[in-house]
C-alpha cells in the first residue's frame, strides 16, 4: 500500500498547483484544453457532468462478464476438462456431463451481476437526468444535469440539489450568502453558509449582466479535499481571491435561500465528491479465495494470524493431487500394459500404438474421470446457498424498520458467509450512532435540578403547553414543577434563565406563521435550547442586525443588541450584550462550566450544587452548558466605550469580567436505538469497532462514552502519547526488548487502553495520508491546530514533569508490542520494507491493542486508507457501515459494506452490499445471519468434499483392478447425477437451513462468533481431515466388498462388473447419507424430506435408466439393465451393503463421542477488557482524562454560528424602529485597525467587551426536583475543586446557579486539558466581558 499511496499522494501534491483554467460562459475557450489520454491520443481535459458507475455496458457486458468470471482458475479448469471430453481418443465421460453445468453456472453468475449492474444504470439514469437551469444566450432554459460542462452558468433555488462543483456568483439574499446543508455529503444537517466574491455579488446584478459575465478561473486541479480550494477570479483587468467558502459542491441542498447562481468548475467525475467516491471493487469472500486456491496449483500466501491451520509452506491443492494421481496410474498401465495385453488378448486389438503413446493417452483418461473430484455441482449449489441465506436476511422481520418502512436488504449475493467472520468494524458517527437530533433533556436553575416527569406519575396526560400558542408540539421535555414557576413570574432566576437562552444565539427565524415560527441554526444544539425556551413561553420571533425580539409570556419585547460574541475553539462560551426595553444594559453568556466558573469570585452553596448537577449529566453523557448573565451600570458601559481597544489587549482586565451563575442545561444528542447494546455484544464477540468521524475530537469522544466504547477508568491515547510510544517501539535494542518483553507480558491485559486521533495526525505519521497538502487552505471550521497550540501554552512549565512521569509507560507498551510478537519482525520484513511501511505497521498493530480506537476529522479518503491499512496489515475481514456519500469510499474499500437507509441521501446504501435502516440491526445481521451464513458455507463444503472423495476414490482403486485403462467403476449415469440429484437434497439442506444455535442463543453467546474469525470451521486443516475420511470410506466400500465377492460364483454372487459396481455405489449413497444424518443438528420436516426425496430420485432414474425401453434404444448409453433389481433381490447382499455402512459410520459417531468426551474446555477466547476494579500502573493516572472535563466539551465543540453575519449586518436588515446612531459608535474596527498581535483573525473582529461591577447578590437553593426523583448527586470533595475560582482579583458577584442538560453528540470531551490558570490570550477575539 505504501507505494500505491505514495502516487495517489504525489497526484495529490500535483493537483494542487494553478493549473486548472476555464472561462464563464465560453464553451469553445473551454473545449481548447487537452490532455494526454493514451500514446498520441488526446481528450478533452474538463470532463462533462454525466456520471457512469456502472461496470458494463451492452456492448461490453458479454467479453467483459465471461472475463471475469474466468478470472476464477475453477472455471478455466472446467474449460479445460470440458476441452478434454471433445477429444475421442481420450474421453471416458460424456462432454456434455460437465459442459452443460459449467454453462448454468455461468448463467447464475452473470444474472446476479447483470441485475447489480441494472441497478447501478438506473441509479446513474436518475442522478444524470434531473433538471436544472442553465444560462443559454440571455435566458435561463431548463437542461438535465449531464448536458452540464464546465464553464456554464446554472441557477438553483431552494431544495436544489448543487449539481456540480460552482462557484457561488451572486444570490437573493443579502450579500449574496447561500445557505447549503452536508448531509450527503458528511452526514451534517446543521446549515453552513457559503458568500459569493464582493465583485460579483456587487456586479451582476441581472441576468443580462450574467450573460456578458466572461470571467475567468483559475485553480487547483481536481482533488479530493472537501474543505480546502484556492483560486482566484479574474475579471475586467483585476484578480479575486477564491476559498471554499465561495464554492458550493456537489451532492449539497440549497436550504433557506430563494435563488442562487453559479458558475461550474469542475463537473462529473472531476468533482469533490465523486473523487472521494473510490473506485468499484470486485469483492470476494474468504472462502471463495481459498477454495479458489485449493482447485488451482497456487502458493499458499502466509497464513493470517486468526487462521487455525498448519503452518503449511505450500499445499497440495486438488489439482496437483489429480495431476499426480493420473501420472502415478499411467505409469501404473506403463509398468501393466505388456502382462494385460498377455493375459487380456481379447482386448488387444485396442491398442494400435506404441506404449509411450497409450501412457499419454490413458494419463488424460484418468485425468478426466477424476476430474468429478472438482465438482461442479457444489459451485452452482453454493450460489443457491449464498441466494438463500440473502433471502433470509430480507424476509428476517427482526430488522424490519417499521416507521420508516425499510427492511434489510442484501444487495450482494455473494458476501453471507464474510458476514460471519468480521474482525473489525469501521462506523460513522453522525446518523449511524447517532440520530442527530439533539433533545432538551434536563436543566439546574439555582441549585434545582429539574429532570422529566414520570409519565406515571404526571399529573395531567395531556399537552401542558397548549396555554401556549407558540409551543412546540413535538417538544417531549415535560416538567410541571418548572412549568408551575415560569408561570408563576416570582422566581428571578428562572425569568433570567429562560430569557438568556431566548436572546443569546444565533438562531435565524422564518416567518412563515406568526404563531409557528421556522428556526434555522448552524448547530442542533441551538435549536433544542431556543425550542425548549420557547415551550416554556420566551419564544425568540424575530431579529435585525441590531435587536432581537422576544415574546416573554405573551408580552412583546425588543432587546437592542450591543454586541455578540460567538463560539469558538478557544472561547468556549457565546455572550450577548443587550440594552432591554427599560434601559438596563444585561451580558448574558452560555458556555463551558470551566470557563464560567473561573469567572465566579465567590464560591456558595448555589455554585456547588450546581457543579453537582453537571457531574451527574455528565455521566449520563449529556451535554451541558452554564449559563451565567450580571447587569452592567451605565457609568460602566460608557467607560470601557471609551476604552474598549485596551480592554481588548490587556489580558488583565479580564479578571474583571464576572458573571451570576444562573444554572446549566443539559441535551441529548440522542444515539440511535440499541446501539450500545450491539457495540457490547460486537465486542464480546471479539469484534472491535472503530469510529471514523469527520465531526471534532470533543463531540466523537463523547458520543463514545454515550454508547460505551470508552469509560471513565479506560487510559486513552492521544497523539503525543502515541508518537512517543512508536519512538520507544523502534529506538531499542531488538533484544533487549524480546527479553524485558516477557516480563511486562501482563501489562496490556492490567490495562484498558483506547485511541483518539484525528485527521492531521494522521497526515503527519503515515506515508499513505502524510503528502496531502492540506495546509495551503484551512477552513474556519477547522481549529484543531489553534487549540492544540493553546493547549500547549498551558502545558509548557509541566511538559518536561509529565514526560518523566509517563517515560515508563511509553517503553513498557513499546517492550510489550514487540514482547508479544506484534511487532514487525526485523529479521525477515525489516531489511526489506522501509521505514514508512514499518511506521504504518506499527501504528496499525498498536491500534489493534487497544479496545476503541476513534478517528476525529477524516476525510473520506483517510476513512478508506485507514481501513485499507488494517486490511493489510491485520489480515482481519473488514466491514465499513455509514449513512452518508463521505462514507461511500470507506464502504466500497472494506470486505463488507453495510450502508445506513436514513435522511442523508442513499448514496451509502446504492454502493453498499448490505442496507439496513438501524446500526442496532448490524448486530443481527453478523451474530445471527453471518454466523449462520458461515457454519453453513463450510459445514457445506466439508461435507460436499467428503461425499465426493467417499464416492469418486473407488474409480482409483478400481483402476488397479482393469488394467489402468481408464474405465469407469460407476454407470455412466450414477457419475452425471450423483452431485446433481442423488445427494443434492441433503447437501443443500445445510447449507440453506442449518442451525447450531438458536438465534437467541447466537445473541446471548456472542463468543460463538469467534470461531468464524479464525477460521475454524473450514480452513486447510478441515479440508484434509474432509479428504481422508472420504478416502478411508471409498476404501472401505471398495475391498469390503471387493473381499466378500472375491472368488465367488452363482446366483448370489456379485462379482460381476455391474453387480459389483451397483453395491460399491449404493454402499457410497448409504454412507455419504448417514454422515449427512449424523452432522444434522438442526432436524425439521424439511431435512427429512430431502433424506427421503434423495433415496426417491435414486429409485426413480436407476428404475429409468435400467430399464428394457431405454436398453432397447441406446444399448451404449444404458448397459446396465435391471442391474440394481438383480442386486437387491439378494439378502446376503444387501447384508453386504449393511456391513459397508456400518463400518463407514460407527468408527465415526465413536471418534466424534470420544472425542467431545475428552475435549477440554474451550479456554475464553476474546480478550476481555479489563473488569472496571483494574487499575493500570503507576503512569496511567497522569493519562487518565476526568469526566468533569467531558462534561465541558458541548462548548469545546461548538461551531461558530452566525454572529459575524448578525452583527456585520450581512444577514440581516436593521429595523426601522432602532436608533442606528446610537449604535454606530459601538462597533469594534476591523482587524486592519488593531494592533499586529491581535490579528490571528483573518476576518473583521467585532467582538466587544465590557468592564462592570454589580452587587446583586441573587438566593441560592439547594434542593432537587428532578421530576419527581432525586437527582443523582456524586460526593464533593472537602477540598475546592480546580472548578472554583483561582483567586482571580476583582469585586464578587454573587449569583444565583442553574444548568441545562441537551442530549446530544456533541456532548462533553476527554481528553481536553482544563484552561490554564491565565486564560491565553485567545488570538484577540475574546473581550473581557465574554
Amino acid at each position: 500500500m505504501g507505494s500505491l499511496a505514495y502516487r495517489e499522494d504525489l497526484g495529490e501534491e500535483k493537483n494542487s498547483a494553478f493549473t486548472w483554467e476555464l472561462e464563464a460562459n465560453s464553451r469553445d475557450y473551454n473545449s481548447q484544453f487537452k490532455e494526454k489520454s493514451f500514446l498520441c491520443w488526446q481528450r478533452r481535459k474538463h470532463k462533462s457532468n454525466v456520471i457512469h458507475t456502472a461496470k458494463y455496458n451492452v456492448f461490453s457486458f458479454l467479453p467483459l462478464n465471461l472475463y471475469e468470471q474466468f478470472h476464477r482458475v475453477s472455471n478455466l479448469y472446467f474449460l479445460f476438462i470440458i476441452i478434454l471430453q471433445g477429444l475421442p481418443e481420450i474421453s471416458t465421460l460424456p462432454w456434455f456431463t460437465l459442459f452443460v453445468p459449467l454453462i448454468c453456472l455461468l448463467v447464475i453468475r452473470a444474472t446476479r451481476d447483470l441485475v447489480d449492474d441494472i441497478g447501478r444504470h438506473r441509479s446513474d439514469r436518475i442522478i444524470n437526468n434531473r433538471p436544472c437551469q442553465t444560462l443559454v444566450g440571455k435566458s435561463f432554459l431548463w437542461r438535465k444535469w449531464e448536458d452540464l460542462y464546465v464553464g456554464d452558468v446554472v441557477c438553483l433555488h431552494k431544495d436544489n440539489i448543487v449539481p456540480a462543483d460552482l462557484l457561488l456568483l451572486a444570490s437573493t439574499e443579502p450579500s449574496s450568502l447561500c445557505y447549503v446543508e452536508t448531509a450527503d455529503i458528511d452526514g451534517e444537517t446543521n446549515l453552513k453558509f457559503r458568500q459569493a466574491p464582493p465583485v460579483t455579488h456587487h456586479e451582476l446584478t441581472s441576468i443580462r449582466k450574467m450573460a456578458s459575465f466572461q470571467g475567468k478561473v483559475v485553480c487547483e486541479e481536481p482533488n479530493s479535499r472537501l474543505h480546502h480550494f484556492v483560486g482566484c477570479l479574474e475579471w475586467n483587468g483585476r484578480k479575486h481571491p477564491l476559498d471554499i467558502g465561495n464554492v458550493l459542491l456537489r451532492g449539497c441542498k440549497v436550504r433557506n435561500t430563494d435563488t442562487c447562481y453559479g458558475l461550474v468548475i469542475y463537473a462529473g467525475f472531476d468533482t469533490k465528491i465523486m473523487r472521494n467516491c473510490g473506485k468499484i471493487h470486485l469483492k470476494r469472500s474468504r472462502i471463495d479465495r481459498l477454495l479458489n486456491r485449493l482447485v488451482a496449483l497456487v502458493r499458499r500466501p502466509r497464513p493470517p494470524p486468526s487462521s487455525s491451520g498448519p503452518p503449511f509452506p505450500s499445499c497440495a491443492k486438488i489439482f496437483l493431487s489429480l495431476v499426480l494421481i493420473s501420472v502415478a496410474l499411467s505409469l501404473g498401465f506403463w509398468s501393466k500394459v505388456k502382462e494385460f495385453k498377455a493375459k487380456h488378448h481379447y482386448v488387444s486389438p485396442r491398442h494400435v500404438q506404441s506404449v509411450a503413446a497409450e501412457t499419454f493417452l490413458t494419463f488424460w483418461g484418468f485425468f478426466i474421470l477424476l476430474s468429478v473430484m472438482v465438482p461442479m455441482a457444489m459451485f452452482i449449489m453454493v450460489e443457491f446457498i449464498y441466494l438463500g441465506n440473502s433471502m433470509f436476511i430480507n424476509w428476517d422481520v427482526h430488522m424490519y424498520y417499521a416507521p420508516q418502512d425499510v427492511p434489510a436488504k442484501a444487495r450482494s449475493t455473494s458476501l453471507n458467509d464474510q458476514l460471519g467472520q468480521v474482525g473489525y468494524v469501521f462506523s460513522d458517527k453522525t446518523g449511524t450512532l447517532t440520530q442527530n437530533v439533539m433533545t432538551f433533556k434536563k436543566c439546574c436553575i439555582a441549585g434545582i435540578v429539574y429532570g422529566p416527569d414520570d409519565e406515571e406519575e404526571a399529573p395531567c396526560k395531556g399537552n401542558p403547553y397548549l396555554w401556549n400558542k407558540f409551543a412546540d408540539g413535538k417538544f417531549p421535555y415535560r416538567n410541571a414543577e418548572l412549568l408551575r414557576a415560569v408561570r408563576g413570574r416570582t422566581d428571578e432566576a428562572v425569568r433570567e434563565f429562560w430569557r438568556l437562552l431566548a436572546i443569546c444565539h444565533t438562531v435565524m427565524v422564518q416567518e412563515k406563521d406568526p404563531d409557528q415560527p421556522v428556526y434555522q441554526a448552524a448547530s442542533p444544539d441551538e435549536e433544542a435550547l431556543v425550542t425548549a425556551a420557547r415551550n416554556f413561553g420566551y419564544v425568540f420571533v424575530a431579529r435585525t442586525q441590531d435587536s432581537i425580539t422576544v415574546m416573554e409570556l405573551g408580552d412583546k419585547r425588543v432587546y437592542q443588541v450591543l454586541a455578540m460574541m460567538d463560539f469558538n475553539s478557544m472561547r468556549k462560551r457565546m455572550s450577548v450584550l443587550v440594552r432591554n426595553p427599560e434601559g438596563a444594559i444585561y451580558l448574558y453568556t452560555k458556555g463551558a462550566d470551566v470557563v464560567i466558573f473561573e469567572r465566579l469570585s465567590k464560591k456558595g452553596m448555589t455554585e456547588w450544587t450546581t457543579e453537582e448537577a453537571l457531574a451527574s449529566f455528565a455521566e449520563e453523557t449529556l451535554r451541558t452548558l452554564c449559563l451565567a448573565y450580571k447587569r452592567v451600570d451605565e457609568d460602566t458601559y460608557e467607560e470601557w466605550r471609551q476604552r474598549h481597544r485596551e480592554a481588548s489587549l490587556r489580558l488583565q482586565n479580564r479578571a474583571h469580567a464576572l458573571h451570576q451563575l444562573l444554572g446549566a442545561t443539559a441535551i441529548e444528542d440522542r444515539l440511535q436505538d440499541g446501539v450500545c447494546d450491539t457495540i457490547q455484544c460486537l465486542k464480546q464477540g471479539n469484534i472491535k469497532v472503530w469510529v471514523l468521524t469527520g465531526d471534532k475530537q470533543e463531540t466523537a469522544v463523547n458520543i463514545g462514552f454515550a454508547c460505551q466504547l470508552l469509560s471513565e477508568n479506560m487510559l486513552i491515547l492521544e497523539e503525543k502519547e502515541i508518537t512517543r510510544i512508536l519512538e520507544a517501539y523502534w529506538g531499542s535494542n531488538d533484544g533487549l526488548l524480546a527479553g524485558q518483553g516477557l516480563l511486562q507480558s501482563r501489562f496490556l491485559q492490567q490495562t484498558k487502553v483506547a485511541m483518539v486521533i484525528n485527521g492531521e495526525f494522521l497526515d503527519q505519521l503515515l506515508l499513505s495520508l502524510r503528502k496531502e497538502p492540506r495546509a495551503l487552505v484551512r477552513d474556519e471550521d477547522v481549529d484543531v491546530d489553534v487549540e492544540e497550540a493553546w493547549q500547549e501554552r498551558g502545558e509548557r512549565t509541566t511538559d518536561f514533569l509529565r514526560a518523566q512521569r509517563v517515560s515508563l509507560m511509553w517503553r513498557t507498551l513499546g517492550i510489550q508490542l514487540r514482547g508479544t510478537g506484534l511487532g514487525p519482525r526485523v529479521k525477515d520484513s525489516g531489511a526489506r520494507d522501509g521505514p514508512e511501511v514499518r511506521r504504518e505497521r506499527a501504528f496499525v498493530e498498536l491500534a489493534a491493542r487497544c479496545q476503541a480506537v476513534i478517528c476525529c476529522r477524516v476525510t473520506p479518503k483517510q476513512k478508506a486508507l485507514i481501513v485499507a491499512l488494517v486490511k493489510k496489515y491485520q489480515r482481519a475481514v473488514t466491514l465499513a457501515i455509514g449513512d452518508g456519500a463521505n462514507d461511500v469510499n470507506m464502504i466500497k474499500t472494506a470486505d463488507v459494506g453495510v450502508g445506513l437507509a436514513g435522511p442523508e441521501g442513499m448514496q451509502a446504501v446504492q454502493n453498499s452490499d448490505y442496507a439496513l435502516a438501524q446500526f442496532c440491526f448490524l448486530k443481527r445481521l453478523l451474530l445471527v445471519h453471518g454466523r449462520w451464513s458461515y457454519v453453513r458455507v463450510c459445514k457445506f463444503l466439508r461435507y460436499f468434499v467428503y461425499k465426493t472423495l467417499a464416492s469418486m476414490m473407488a474409480q482409483v482403486w478400481f483402476a488397479f483392478y482393469s488394467g489402468f485403462t481408464a474405465q469407469p467403476l460407476y454407470e455412466g449415469w450414477f457419475l452425471a447425477l450423483f452431485n446433481l440429484l442423488f445427494s443434492t437434497l441433503p447437501v443443500l439442506y445445510i447449507g440453506l437451513f442449518e442451525q447450531d444455535v438458536s438465534a437467541e442463543r447466537s445473541l446471548e453467546l456472542p463468543q460463538l462468533y469467534i470461531a468464524g474469525q479464525k477460521d475454524e470451521l473450514f480452513n486447510y486443516w478441515v479440508f484434509l481431515q474432509a479428504l481422508a475420511h472420504g478416502t478411508a470410506t471409498s476404501l472401505v466400500n471398495f475391498f469390503v466388498t471387493l473381499w466378500v465377492s472375491h472368488d465367488s460364483a452363482g446366483p448370489t454372487s456379485f462379482s460381476d462388473y455391474q453387480s459389483f459396481s451397483v453395491v460399491v455405489a449404493l454402499s457410497s449413497l448409504l454412507s455419504i447419507t448417514m454422515e449427512a444424518i449424523l452432522i444434522i443438528k438442526y432436524w425439521t420436516v424439511l431435512s427429512v424430506l430431502a433424506i427421503f426425496l434423495s433415496f426417491c430420485f435414486y429409485v426413480v432414474v436407476t428404475w429409468g435408466c435400467q430399464s428394457f425401453w431405454l436398453f432397447q434404444i441406446s444399448p451404449e448409453n444404458f448397459p446396465f439393465l435391471y442391474a440394481d433389481r438383480n442386486v437387491l433381490s439378494h439378502p446376503s447382499i444387501l447384508l453386504v451393503i449393511l456391513l459397508n455402512v456400518s463400518l463407514n459410520t460407527l468408527p465415526t459417531l465413536a471418534l466424534r463421542v470420544i472425542y467431545q468426551a475428552l475435549e477440554k474446555p474451550r479456554p475464553k477466547e476474546v480478550e476481555e477488557a479489563p473488569s472496571e476494579d483494574i487499575t493500570a500502573v503507576e503512569p496511567a493516572p497522569y493519562l487518565r482524562r476526568e469526566s468533569r472535563r467531558r462534561r465541558s466539551s458541548y462548548a469545546f465543540s461548538h461551531r461558530e454560528g452566525y454572529a459575524e453575519l448578525i452583527t456585520q449586518g450581512t444577514i440581516l436588515r436593521r429595523a426601522p424602529g432602532v436608533d442606528n446612531d446610537l449604535l454606530m459608535g459601538q462597533i469594534i474596527p476591523c482587524h486592519e485597525e488593531l494592533s499586529p498581535s491581535i490579528q490571528e483573525s483573518p476576518r473583521c473582529s467585532r467582538k466587544m467587551s465590557l468592564l462592570g461591577k454589580t452587587g446583586h447578590q441573587h438566593r441560592g437553593k439547594v434542593s432537587s426536583r428532578d421530576g419527581g426523583r432525586a437527582a443523582r448527586r456524586p460526593q464533593i470533595p472537602g477540598s475546592p475543586r480546580e472548578l472554583a475560582v483561582r483567586g482571580v482579583p476583582g469585586d464578587v458577584a454573587g449569583g444565583a446557579g442553574g444548568v441545562t442538560v441537551v442530549e446530544g453528540e456533541g456532548a462533553g470531551a476527554v481528553g481536553v486539558p482544563p484552561p490554564p490558570q491565565q486564560p491565553a490570550d485567545e488570538g484577540g477575539k475574546v473581550s473581557p466581558v465574554g
